[in-house]
């Protein structure tokens, strides 16, 4: 049911998104506007037109969502990967999208200060905040064949000595 599901919305996100949707649905409206005087502007004409597009439109908030969060998550999901496959990046930026918005709202105003910094012809530096926790001293203090589940949190890993 849920595959069916996903593909369905997929699918719908997909065509809502084309030109030719687009265009197909001007032409309804302007094909109802046209019927307006041979249906003397009536009220069932006008709740016609507001039905259809009511519907249409809560129906398609849920689609496009599921399709929104599906994409949002798997993007997510690589950016974690590339923080922890790059041996210098600073680890505490993998699953920051679970963060507060006070705590998020920290980080960008280090990133954004960083940035600034680096336009202005400075070297970069690690953000302020917690010591950084690079993902190759996780690694490297992990037991050589630890299984996840035996595996320290990034947060009990020791920073290298030399930089």
């Amino acid at each position: 049911m849920e595959r069916l599901f996903i593909r369905f919305a997929t699918l719908t996100a997909k065509v809502a998104g084309k030109p030719w949707t687009f265009i197909g649905c001007l032409m309804i409206v302007l094909f109802w506007a046209v019927t307006g005087p041979l249906f003397k502007f009536s009220e069932t004409w006008q709740l016609v037109i507001n039905t259809g597009t009511t519907i249409i439109t809560f129906l398609m908030v849920f689609l496009i969502q599921n399709t929104q969060n599906r994409d949002g998550a798997a993007m997510q999901a690589k950016l974690d990967e590339l923080v922890y496959a790059v041996k210098k990046a600073d680890a505490r930026f993998i699953g920051i999208e679970h963060l507060t918005e006070r705590e998020l709202d920290k980080i960008l105003e280090e990133v954004e200060h960083r940035a600034q910094e680096v336009h202005a012809g400075e070297p970069a530096r690690a953000i302020r905040g917690k010591p950084a926790v690079r993902a190759e001293d996780v690694e490297a203090a992990q037991p050589p064949a630890a299984t996840p589940a035996e595996r320290k949190p990034a947060a009990r890993a020791r920073p290298k000595a030399s930089r």
